[in-house]
């Protein structure tokens, strides 16, 4: 049986293995079909290959609009309108120079969390990458190795030549003893990078384990950390090993008493960013309290001089929390927890918190309400100005889609309305994409030397072997990956 084409918009099922996979609800099941017959007519209009079709810009462009309108016609079934919807008319399913003028932009994109897995192919080892279940990579990439799915040619080929993100961060893993991505492996791409002609387009971030072992030590290495390497900022897995995990605030006397003592060490040798993972806590199995974004909050507002980045927002998969807020729900749920707790704590919009949407855009772009709630609150109550654009690629493979779907995407009128959600202006996505984090991390925004028109990227884009995922796409492969994060492998 031969395998359909891939998808332009890429909705799993897939995990980044910190979650389970989940399958595709009705209304995204009913917009794959619809664009999958809609490619079949359209690509014979236009005298190219399906595959071709599904590759370009008007396959993207496609998808968008069909997701919109299976989400209208879902709404419509409950005697609702939509709450968010995907701005692509349906001109731009045929003609490729309107569905590059849709999904197209100029914005400066600074994606905050960005990964890859530095493997000499040629010796043995790799254990990280063959956790993944890749037999190979996506069609074309290699030969059939699994840890090439990873290397630094597929991260640059992904996030830098499939889409239009302008700068990144390598953001740390919590694999440390398996060489998940050390300083030297991070380095290794900025020299790439450099090779290429993007000097200061990647930058990097110091792995924190102050759990892992005598804090002492932990510390220390943070400061040769710091000595030796141009770090941007500071990347932690509070939860993980579960034996060890700490609250940044110190609030469980059962736990190690250690956040304060980190925080202070951060403040003492910069920079002072901490970017912790907060949320999809099925990597923590049986305690997912232990990624709740709680302890933010009281951490913040007592250490003014800190940004905190919350990544992931606390988002947690299959949509807990995603609709409206409520100030008077005793039990919040996915970033509702971050409000609450910079509410709790005196905390509104603009403070030293920040949230970042890695993982969390990927989840909630299928479901327009999700999406329209998610972001909506996020820009309220942490700020328009609080909101950093990450991906998580390259598990989820190029964030081209992910760029694409946010540049179209609109909260509807009547959301803005009874919940005081702003509009979803150019000005204001040009901040999420980029100007936000350029300000964070007090960078200037780079100014493109790239002289390639859009149609002609459009076309090196559609020459390429399809765009894939990297990540397990069923329950049983996120298991192993999950299983190895909570027996502590990382240690």
């Amino acid at each position: 049986m031969t395998e359909p084409d891939p998808l332009p918009v890429k909705l799993g099922p897939v995990s980044n293995g910190e979650f389970y996979p989940l399958p595709h609800s009705e209304t995204v099941a009913e917009a794959i079909r619809r664009t999958r017959a809609a490619a079949d007519e359209n690509s014979r209009r236009l005298g190219i290959s399906r595959r071709r079709f599904l590759t370009g810009a008007t396959g993207a462009a496609t998808m968008f609009f069909m997701l919109a309108a299976c989400s209208k016609e879902e709404a419509a079934s409950r005697g609702e309108k939509p709450g968010g919807t995907f701005d692509v008319d349906e001109d731009a399913t045929l003609d490729r120079d309107a569905a590059l003028e849709q999904l197209g932009g100029g914005e400066f994109i600074f994606d905050v969390q960005t990964h890859y897995v530095n493997q000499e192919l040629d010796a043995a080892g790799g254990e990280w990458t063959e956790l993944f279940p890749q037999a190979s990579c996506p069609e074309g990439t290699t030969d059939g190795d699994p840890r090439a799915c990873f290397t630094v040619d597929a991260y640059f080929r992904e996030v830098f030549v499939r889409s239009d993100t302008t700068m990144a961060i390598l953001s740390a893993l919590p694999a440390v003893a398996l060489g998940g991505l050390r300083p030297d492996d991070m380095v290794h791409a900025i020299d790439v990078a450099t090779r290429v002609g993007c000097d200061d387009r990647v930058l990097m971030h110091g792995g924190a384990y102050p759990h892992h072992g005598p804090i002492e030590e932990a510390l220390l290495a943070m400061t040769d950390v710091r000595e030796r390497y141009e770090v941007s900022a500071w990347k932690i897995y509070t939860m993980t090993p579960t034996e060890a995990h700490f609250y940044f605030d110190d609030h469980d006397p059962s736990r190690p008493q250690i956040g304060q003592t980190f925080i202070d060490h951060v403040r003492e040798i910069g920079p002072p960013i901490i970017c912790t993972h907060k949320g999809i806590s099925s990597i923590v199995g049986s305690t997912p309290e232990l990624a709740s974004p709680s302890d933010i909050g009281p951490a913040a507002a007592r250490n003014e001089d800190i940004s905190f980045v919350v990544y992931h927002s606390g988002y947690e998969p299959g949509g807990a929390g995603a609709g409206p807020y409520d100030p008077d729900d005793p039990d919040p749920q996915g970033v509702d927890r971050l409000i609450r707790s910079m509410q709790d704590n005196g905390l509104g919009p603009s403070s030293n918190v920040y949230a970042e949407l890695g993982g969390t855009w990927w989840f909630v772009m299928r479901n327009p309400d999700d999406a329209a709630h998610v972001l909506g609150k996020l820009l309220t109550y942490v700020g328009p100005d609080r909101v950093l654009w990450g991906t998580d690629s390259i598990w989820f493979g190029t964030p081209q889609d992910q760029i694409q779907a946010l540049r179209t995407f609109e909260i509807s009128e009547e959301l803005q309305e009874r919940y005081g959600y702003p509009a979803l202006t150019d000005e204001l996505k040009a901040d999420i994409f980029g100007l936000n984090a350029a300000r964070l991390y007090d960078i200037e925004v780079p100014e493109s030397t790239c002289e390639v028109s859009d149609a002609d990227i459009e076309e090196i884009r559609a020459n390429l072997p399809p765009a894939g995922t990297y990540g397990p796409t069923t329950w049983a492969e996120a298991a192993r990956i999950i299983r190895a994060h909570q027996s502590g492998f990382e240690i």
